[in-house]
């Protein structure tokens, strides 16, 4: 039986970051020109991580998704990948990234046996694509997303950041583009989390505004009704071309969310709005047993009630969740240091 948080939510998806550096500076996660990086010393081991996904298997997790930061800039995470997919009552491996590095690292992972990854892309257009993560990587990223294709990979995603007058107007080209590579795009709301020190409402597209745009393009689109914890809804185009839109912005998912999520230093977060963590490192390295650790995740799992989207939804003026200040006083908050 899965462990279960104060509202009947499982614990069963784990999303762990293995570093908090990104090779891209995107305008919605990494704006600023300088950031606060976890010592070297404070990360994680592989055989660490290992142990930890060992505590959280036997509490009910069977679905482990690789973040960062960009995970692939983690020196040699296909081990990382082997150890973790050949544990007893792992079902599902994927990782979230940028998919720069991916054409160097596909088959490798794929052998490894990571089951799907889920590629960030904002943008078709490179000029666009510059502007909005400072760098000049758009080839090498479409290069990974073909590499990770033709290396196998089953029910893998595009992920794209929607913003008002940034990249509203790619809806369509990037539904196409996602229909010839084989992969499901989702569209996510912009939010108002982590690193969003720029976020403003006005700058949301709604879920209900996405529709608008593809069914005036598409014609009638349907929802695809299915059992699922998932954070996107999912419909289906009159060709039967499925894709995904994550609204946690306007209407948020909390009442089915089974997601925590560790830090590369061992940080253990029960919400994507958390402003405190638990410290996993310091009973890990302490010598903590299995048994403690699992006893340890159990109590503060079973006494969650995070809903942090719903909270904020409800606000009345609504700002970014941390500002400049606050984020160099605690590097925490940071999503490219607790993943997506």
């Amino acid at each position: 039986m899965p462990t279960v948080d104060a509202f009947d939510r499982p614990l069963r998806n784990l999303r762990l970051s293995v570093t908090d550096r990104c090779n891209l500076r995107c305008s919605y996660c990494m704006p600023e020109d300088e950031y606060v990086w976890l010592p070297k010393d404070k990360i994680l081991s592989f055989e660490e991580l290992a142990r930890v996904v060992d505590v959280f298997l036997s509490l009910g997790v069977d679905r482990v998704r690789l973040t960062g930061g960009e995970p692939l800039l983690r020196r040699g995470l296909p081990e990382l990948v082997r150890q973790i997919a050949s544990k007893p009552g792992v079902t599902d491996v994927a990782m979230t990234t940028n998919g720069i590095r991916l054409a160097d690292h596909a088959e490798a992972l794929a052998r490894a046996g990571l089951s799907r990854v889920t590629v960030s892309l904002d943008t078709l257009r490179e000029d666009r694509f510059r502007a909005l993560t400072r760098r000049d990587e758009l080839p090498q990223v479409l290069a990974g997303i073909e590499a990770a294709r033709t290396a196998g990979f089953a029910g893998s995603k595009l992920d794209t950041v929607v913003m008002r007058g940034v990249n509203d107007d790619e809806l369509v080209p990037l539904l196409e583009y996602a229909k010839t590579v084989g992969y499901e795009v989702r569209f996510i709301e912009y939010m108002d989390v982590g690193g969003a020190t720029r976020w403003s409402m006005a700058d949301v597209v709604s879920r209900e505004e996405m529709l608008a745009t593809l069914s005036g393009h598409y014609g009638p689109i349907e929802r695809v009704v299915e059992d699922s914890s998932a954070p996107a809804d999912r419909y289906a185009l009159p060709d039967g071309t499925v894709f995904g839109i994550i609204s946690s912005t306007t209407a948020p998912f909390c009442s089915t969310c089974d997601r925590s999520r560790l830090t590369a230093d061992g940080m253990w977060y029960l919400c994507l709005y958390a402003k405190l963590g638990l410290d996993l490192r310091a009973p890990l390295r302490g010598g903590a047993t299995i048994e403690e650790l699992a006893a340890l995740l159990k109590r503060t799992w079973s006494g969650r009630t995070d809903r942090g989207a719903e909270e904020r939804l409800a606000m009345h003026d609504r700002t970014a969740l941390a500002q400049r200040d606050e984020l160099r006083a605690n590097p925490h908050l940071e999503m490219h240091k607790r993943g997506g």
